[in-house]
């Protein structure tokens, strides 16, 4: 009996954890609708049409080069001229930090210019899979952890197949393919407490060896977890660096212009008739309180909001609209009270 892979998705890029998906994120250069001459006049459907155009943009999120994107891509793109002629340990990197910090947007950026540089360098001699993503699943186990680097891969898993024939077929194909880097998000999933969870990390390390490629790990705190935790633990802190990806601190100067500096960019982004360019960025006191300077609260506020203007025929974001989306829990938990004077001022300013 076989096990056949799951059927993708009809859109490809609803997941990056296929290469279908992947080659989709890559390919991909959303461009916003035009916007309608003054005194346009549109039927109903024309006006459904433009309206679902929008709301569908404003699904995507838009990626903003923020210092922790930079610092990844610049030390990974490093990394992989490094490692270029290691046959052994070769140089990794870690990106660590809480929920919503940007994590897996920071390494996909890495891996998607990764990929295009390499299709404008050699436009007739490209790699056929220079990147390779995929995710530790919970409880993952090193037989897990090989399907789904062959999920990924398209290569059918038949019931009987050991994890060493997963792993032989993966690093085979791998190397065929002349992959350079192997994206791996959700590593706190791995207990190197466990006995479980040590096979797996053997299992990574194994796989880091037999594929030629450089590997960036990305996941949850990983400073604090297990991961560096024992002899196996001490291998990893001794091929990987760690870039830490933490919220926006209003306490620091720096950090403040690059919230500011991150606000104006989505601001620009947005496709609203009525919408008063400066309004974002003069709430960037209260946006910071609502959601804790994570950028992924960040996004599915402004998002969420652009959204419902489309959605009412407002067109426009005020401070009572983004009042009315419900953020994830961990920013409305983190979030402090704002002083009465401040909610005053920047509701004026609304």
């Amino acid at each position: 009996m076989t096990d056949q892979p799951p059927a993708e998705p009809e859109n490809p890029y609803a997941t990056l954890t296929t290469k279908e998906g992947w080659r989709a994120f890559v390919d991909e250069h959303p461009e916003p609708p035009l916007p309608l001459p003054p005194g346009t006049v549109l039927d109903r459907d024309e006006r459904e049409s433009y309206k679902e155009s929008r709301i569908d943009y404003h699904t995507r999120s838009v990626v903003v080069a923020t210092p922790t994107i930079r610092k990844v891509v610049t030390t990974g793109r490093k990394r992989i001229l490094l490692n270029r002629h290691q046959v052994s340990a070769r140089r990794g990197l870690i990106v660590s930090g809480s929920s919503g910090t940007g994590k897996t947007t920071a390494i996909i950026q890495l891996g998607k210019n990764v990929e295009q540089l390499a299709r404008r360098r050699n436009p007739g001699a490209v790699p056929p899979l220079p990147v390779v993503f995929v995710t530790v699943p919970p409880g993952a186990t090193p037989k897990m952890l090989a399907g789904e680097f062959a999920r990924f891969l398209g290569i059918p898993l038949h019931h009987r197949m050991s994890q060493v024939q997963i792993t032989n077929a993966v690093c085979d194909l791998l190397g065929r393919l002349g992959t350079t880097l192997v994206l791996v998000d959700e590593i706190h999933n791995l207990d190197l407490t466990t006995r479980t969870g040590a096979e797996a990390s053997d299992q990574l390390k194994y796989l880091s060896e037999r594929i030629a490629a450089t590997f960036v790990l990305a996941g949850l705190g990983v400073e604090t977890s297990t991961l560096f935790q024992g002899i196996r633990g001490q291998q990893i802190a001794g091929r990987y660096s760690v870039i830490p990806s933490k919220p926006f601190d209003r306490r620091s100067r720096a950090d403040r212009e690059q919230w500011q500096a991150l606000i104006a960019t989505m601001e620009s982004s947005l496709q609203l008739d009525h919408h008063r360019p400066g309004t974002l960025l003069a709430l960037d006191t209260y946006l910071h309180e609502r959601t804790s300077g994570l950028i992924g609260s960040l996004s599915q506020l402004i998002r969420e909001a652009a959204i419902d203007a489309i959605d009412t025929g407002t067109e426009k974001i005020t401070k009572k609209s983004l009042d009315a989306v419900e953020l994830d829990h961990t920013a409305q938990q983190a979030q402090p009270k704002p002083a009465r004077g401040r909610r005053v001022r920047q509701a004026k300013a609304a």
